[in-house]
């Protein structure tokens, strides 16, 4: 089961369910996020994008506090993979399954287009159906997408394979240029890139069906 969750303001959920169950033919789910408990039979935990709770405060700020959110965090700390997706990312940073926070974009503009990516490290069930060093297009929708973590946590996440992701042109200011990372277990994987907008050529590339796919592997 693919449990992908549901915010007030979140508005990918649908995206990422045509993929897993449509393209992928994954058994998935929408699990509202006042639920308190993740369905039983859940192997992979997606937290899309969007604009949870409108990001009034700050974004993923008032998410991580949704009654799923309990469950997602005792579920991770047990192993299991989730992966969280620009919204669903800084949900994750907030949740503390990532270390960093996100930031306004450099300018302090939306940015919204195609974007090329370097996969920087393959050594992990997120994007081990990639080459190292391959480059791949996803789009990318954020004002909040400047990564950042103080020198110590870089370093330590560099010599630890948790940079997954870096931009070929950094579109806002991240540090490092990076673009996703995962934690230290390698079992939850944050970005800010689209992979579910990503998935079939009338898109204008699939290059984010295979990370998609490979996580049904460990399904």
């Amino acid at each position: 089961m693919v449990s992908i969750l549901q915010f007030p303001g979140t508005n990918c959920e649908r995206d990422m369910l045509y993929a897993y169950s449509e393209i992928l033919g994954a058994q998935s789910a929408i699990v509202w996020h006042k639920n308190e408990e993740l369905p039983q039979n859940t192997k992979l935990v997606v937290i899309p994008g969007g604009f949870s709770y409108g990001d009034y405060l700050r974004s993923g700020a008032i998410a991580r506090f949704s009654p799923i959110m309990k469950s997602v965090v005792n579920y991770a700390q047990n192993g299991g993979i989730v992966l969280g997706i620009c919204n669903g990312f800084q949900i994750l940073t907030e949740s503390r399954l990532l270390p960093g926070v996100l930031k306004r974009n450099d300018g302090l503009s939306f940015v919204s287009k195609k974007q090329n990516l370097k996969v920087v490290c393959n050594d992990n069930k997120f994007l081990a159906s990639y080459d190292l060093n391959q480059v791949i297009s996803m789009p990318i929708a954020h004002a909040d997408g400047n990564y950042y973590v103080d020198k110590e946590t870089l370093e330590f996440m560099e010599k630890n394979h948790q940079i997954l992701l870096q931009y070929v042109d950094n579109p806002n200011g991240s540090l490092s240029s990076i673009a996703g990372i995962c934690n230290k277990e390698k079992n939850v994987f944050g970005l800010m890139p689209h992979p579910e907008r990503a998935i079939e050529s009338i898109l204008g590339s699939s290059d984010g069906l295979e990370m998609l796919r490979s996580l049904l592997w460990e399904v």
